[in-house]
């Protein structure tokens, strides 16, 4: 019996998603989450067992879509001709254990590593903080890269709990998101709270939100925010059905 992965899906779809990871990069070098070749975007195939990657030690400027490479949930390369990210191995941990994800990123932005070099939560003190992440931003375990070690910690770290973000421990950030921008704007999200909770502590003791706040504000943003749906005005009283654009 063969153990060869299955292929991916093939098409427009594919190439679609292969150029948004491509560009998305492109959004962790604009905010200065990542230096070098370090940092990655994935993102889940809609509908398919795989996700595309970005390639091992290539650099951002040089980044195309057809550099990027497809994977199994098991990490293995089913399409492209580079090796992926050191990190495949975490991020197909996630995907497989967190079905509700499209989305993952790993930065080494600088504040926010700094909080994860000393384990220490960045806490809920902010109000754009209880928006997007609906509680502190949690510390996950120590863990070494080249297996997945590093997807275990951030799937036991996230599990239950509303932040999208985890610093692992003396490592960096990994962000979740329903698809990978998501995570892209949790991980540039993660990386200005995790900055100005730092500057206010140089300053004295951040003032806490109330629990029950922070749980209003994360429903809004979550639920309201933004622009919502049109509701259709409704008929004059006495209109036909098909005037209403109803037919039969």
């Amino acid at each position: 019996m063969s153990s060869s992965p299955p292929p991916p899906p093939s098409g427009e779809p594919l190439a679609r998603l292969r150029r948004q990871v491509s560009e998305l990069h492109q959004e962790l070098v604009r905010y200065q989450l990542v230096v070098w070749t370090a940092g990655n975007v994935s993102a889940r195939v809609p509908g398919s067992d795989h996700f595309v990657i970005k390639p091992s030690g290539v650099g951002y400027d040089a980044l195309t879509e057809h550099d990027m490479v497809v994977c199994d949930l098991q990490g293995r390369v089913v399409e492209g001709e580079l090796a992926p990210s050191s990190d495949t191995a975490a991020h197909a941990y996630v995907y497989r254990h967190m079905p509700e994800v499209g989305g993952v990123v790993h930065t080494h932005s600088t504040y926010a590593c700094a909080w994860a070099v000393r384990g220490e939560p960045v806490p809920c003190v902010l109000t754009a903080m209880a928006d997007e992440f609906g509680a502190e931003i949690p510390v996950g375990p120590f863990a070494l890269i080249g297996d997945d070690s590093i997807g275990r910690g951030i799937v036991e770290t996230l599990r239950g709990h509303r932040s999208p973000a985890v610093l692992m421990q003396n490592h960096g950030v990994f962000t979740v998101g329903k698809d990978a921008r998501a995570a892209v704007k949790a991980a540039v999200m993660c990386e200005d709270v995790a900055r100005t909770v730092h500057i206010s502590r140089q300053l004295g003791a951040p003032l806490p939100i109330p629990a029950a706040d922070v749980d209003r504000l994360y429903d809004r943003y979550q639920n309201v925010y933004g622009q919502q749906p049109a509701t259709p005005a409704p008929a004059p009283e006495g209109t036909r059905p098909a005037d209403r654009g109803v037919t039969a």
